[in-house]
């Protein structure tokens, strides 16, 4: 799948944010300007792009991961983000995704032509604590989009959304907990009980990652990073929509 990243840099806007990877990774590789000094990048326009006979360098029904390395609604992207969307718009034969910490400049941010959601595109929220879920799930259930989903990550805390679980609105609950040397451990009685909230309402479950520490059964375990996605598939969680 590819990275569409049109833009790079952040500000961390919530507890959630306090390791994030993309800081970490600008570290790791010199970078010496601060991650929230956000830019445009080399991949701005990464779907336009054709090869030597003038076809589609990424051919239709391609999923393209949108913006990983920012947010695509943070304010000093505003004076390009039309461009994305014109982007979005012309590229109608394959499929994008994006998450956002921001869900409440969403609205403002919409093209026009919006309407109740572009089909080809999913938006995931991204919740890390109650008070977080409490305050961007309401706004994300108001607004019209054809693909939501929850991102759970990373989960510091055990999380109640059994309000927000609106199996007409909601495609799917993913969680994951967090990466790297100061990672917060991630508890495995909170993933089971998430696990418990979806299988309820029927909406599909996915454990994605365990993080670097998951404390299970009262033991700290550390993952490494390269064992972090297989091992949380390992624990046997996931699932689709529940048949009667």
């Amino acid at each position: 799948m590819p990275m569409w990243n049109p833009w790079h840099g952040c500000r961390k806007i919530s507890a959630g944010c306090k390791h994030c990877y993309v800081y970490r990774e600008d570290a790791a590789f010199g970078t010496v300007v601060p991650t929230s000094e956000v830019h445009k990048t080399g991949s701005f326009s990464l779907p336009m792009k054709r090869d030597r006979k003038r076809n589609w360098k990424f051919p239709s029904g391609t999923e393209f991961a949108l913006c990983f390395t920012s947010d695509l609604l943070i304010e000093e992207a505003d004076s390009w983000r039309d461009e994305i969307w014109e982007i979005i718009r012309t590229r109608k034969d394959c499929r994008f995704f994006f998450f956002t910490k921001r869900i409440e400049r969403l609205a403002e941010c919409l093209p026009s032509d919006w309407g109740e959601g572009y089909e080809h595109i999913a938006i995931g929220c991204t919740v890390e604590n109650q008070d977080r879920a409490d305050f961007r799930l309401p706004i994300f259930l108001s607004i019209p989009i054809k693909h939501r989903l929850i991102i759970v990550a990373p989960m510091l805390e055990k999380i109640n959304l059994t309000a927000y679980l609106d199996p007409e609105k909601i495609e799917e609950v993913s969680v994951g907990g967090e990466s790297g040397k100061y990672a917060r451990p991630l508890y495995f009685d909170w993933v089971v009980d998430m696990h418990r909230q979806c299988l309820e309402r029927n909406i599909p479950f996915s454990f994605h990652q365990t993080g670097s520490y998951l404390v299970k059964d009262g033991r700290c375990y550390h993952i490494p990073r390269e064992l972090q996605h297989s091992q949380a598939k390992k624990a046997g969680l996931n699932f689709g929509i529940v048949k009667e």
